[in-house]
């Protein structure tokens, strides 16, 4: 496995982007953005949350360039920014699914 270099910058900006995903109800509304576009109304009522709560959550998920939108007539549908975003977390919960040793 090769070591990743990071420069200060970007160890401020990864550590800002998993606080945001460190927020559960973050991290569900971008987990239901990986299934494809999805409206906020949707979101919403998947979430069971307002929609006013789900757009402040994407307003920020979308500043740090985890979730993109897209207008379709009046609505604006969501989807996770790119493969990258997708691929983190699929590997973060493969992680969780492993089976580990009790610690003692």
């Amino acid at each position: 496995m090769t070591p990743f270099a990071a420069n200060e910058a970007d160890i401020a900006e990864l550590a800002d982007i998993f606080r945001l995903l460190g927020d559960a109800t973050r991290l569900r509304v971008v987990l239901t953005c990986l299934a494809g576009p999805t409206a906020v109304g949707d979101i919403a009522g998947k979430l069971d949350l307002s929609s006013s709560l789900v757009s402040h959550h994407l307003r920020l998920l979308r500043a740090a360039r985890l979730v993109r939108a897209e207008r379709q007539g009046k609505q604006v549908f969501y989807a996770a920014a790119d493969q990258h975003i997708s691929g983190v977390l699929a590997d973060m919960l493969d992680h969780l699914a492993e089976p580990h040793p009790d610690a003692d």
